[in-house]
């Protein structure tokens, strides 16, 4: 950065694992680069963040979280200790009553606050940033496809005809690509979608909007055309800077390996490819649908692990070949940054979204199809062992999706090399903060990419 100060970051994560691992990442990042960061969180959140930052000096800064919020019960600080995710709303807006301590606290940061990067949901910041004259960052956990199709969606409404909710539509500008209602989650997936929900992302929408710009967790060159598209339709301007995950710390030694490691090890010495399932930690799924995925398991040579894993390093071990996945995009990007493909099931968010995306856009999966042809329904056993089978073996799809995974595996690790679109959007992001009144402009291009292309002028999708 030459001559120029160095700039301080303020992190606020969102209280749930998904949403915070990747912005610790962000934050390894950023102190990597000789940045000051500072993250703010709360006393029941900051054990785990403390720990994957332990071989930093980042700041860690614990806030009071909010007391007596009807349908909180007390001691719950994350999203995962909800007893169901019909707490969500109340919880995600308790987290505004926190701005008056979070203000307090960056009154006496020490170098000042020189940029705010949160969570997309918790726009309140955006104020907080603006009463100390700093600018704020949006932090999303999707992927620019996802992103885009919500966004085309709410504003063109390109499903106001359809008379099912699995009735195909074409996307403005994307001609070649058909969704359907079931694609988007409800209410996204009504015709007029309303409710307090609907309300709550329209204020953080809104406050994205008014934010300088837009961090995402990907690398352009696995949404190029999506990225292009969204910045010249849309904005703020989306910089991509990831996969994030890359930037995790190398795993510690322990002395005795984890039973899964030591299961993969055997598997791949009697040269036995693994299949990884994993559904996150927030998907619900139903006892009668789990016990159909389960049902042909048991004369499979598998464990089952209860404890929390390591995913990158079991996606990263040289014996997994495929990962059934609910396609969460934090699993998306550690799975394509591993090499490994994927097989979709989703189940909840923007899942589904993502599973398309793996499928039909990056061609780094296959679709577990559910028996009543939609994208959502029951998922039968002969369905799943089908495109196992298909992923797994010899067969041409296979080829095809494994070919396609190790290509963007290595377009991964050149974005996040010295000199990588992710590197250099990440480089340029510090330095324009650091020239403090010369921070991004909403009007212009300001994203490092490495050759501008994506789409055409008239934003068709690129061919793979």
């Amino acid at each position: 950065m030459g001559s120029l100060p160095t700039p301080h970051f303020v992190i606020y994560p969102f209280m749930s694992h998904g949403h915070t691992t990747p912005i610790l990442y962000l934050s390894r990042l950023l102190h990597s680069r000789s940045a000051a960061v500072t993250i703010f969180t709360t006393s029941g959140n900051s054990p785990p963040i403390r720990a994957c930052l332990e071989d930093t000096d980042v700041s860690v800064i614990e806030l009071p979280f909010p007391q007596n919020i009807e349908g909180i019960r007390p001691g719950i600080e994350n999203t995962h200790k909800l007893p169901s995710m019909a707490c969500f709303f109340p919880f995600v807006q308790c987290t505004k009553l926190m701005r008056k301590s979070f203000e307090n606290a960056l009154e006496s940061l020490t170098p000042p606050v020189s940029c705010v990067i949160s969570d997309g949901f918790l726009g309140w910041t955006l104020k907080s940033a603006q009463k100390f004259g700093v600018p704020r960052f949006a932090f999303f956990g999707m992927g620019n496809f996802s992103f885009t199709m919500y966004q085309i969606l709410g504003r063109e409404r390109p499903h106001a005809g359809t008379n099912s909710l699995d009735e195909p539509f074409s996307m403005p500008d994307f001609p070649g690509l058909k969704l359907t209602r079931n694609d988007f989650e409800p209410p996204y997936s009504d015709i007029e979608p309303s409710g307090p929900y609907v309300e709550f992302m329209a204020e953080q929408m809104a406050a994205a909007a008014m934010s300088e710009g837009i961090i995402v967790n990907s690398f352009y060159e696995l949404e190029q055309c999506y990225a292009d598209y969204w910045n010249k339709k849309f904005g703020p301007k989306a910089l991509c800077v990831g996969p994030l995950c890359m930037a995790a710390a190398a795993p510690s030694q322990a002395v005795e390996k984890p039973s899964y490691t030591q299961f993969l090890d055997g598997k791949s010495a009697e040269g036995e490819p693994v299949l990884y399932v994993a559904f996150g930690t927030q998907a619900e799924v139903s006892a009668e649908q789990l016990q159909e995925l389960l049902r042909d398991w048991n004369n499979l040579r598998g464990i089952v692990v209860k404890d929390w894993v390591d995913q990158q390093q079991i996606l990263r071990h040289e014996g997994v070949k495929g990962f059934l996945s609910h396609c969460g995009w934090n699993s998306v990007m550690e799975s394509i940054s591993a090499g490994v493909p994927i097989l979709a099931l989703p189940f909840m968010a923007e899942q589904h979204m993502n599973a398309r995306f793996v499928a039909e856009e990056a061609g780094v999966g296959l679709r577990i199809m559910p028996r009543s042809g939609s994208v959502r329904g029951f998922v039968a056993a002969e369905e799943v062992e089908r495109k196992v089978r298909e992923l797994m073996m010899d067969g041409e799809k296979g080829a095809e999706v494994r070919k396609k995974v190790a290509e963007y595996h290595d377009a991964a690790c050149d974005a996040v090399k010295e000199g990588g679109s992710s590197t250099l959007t990440l480089d340029m992001l510090i330095d324009e903060v650091a020239r403090k009144g010369q921070t991004f402009s909403s009007g212009g291009s300001v994203v490092c990419y490495p050759d501008g292309q994506g789409c055409d002028s008239d934003h068709k999708r690129q061919q793979a």
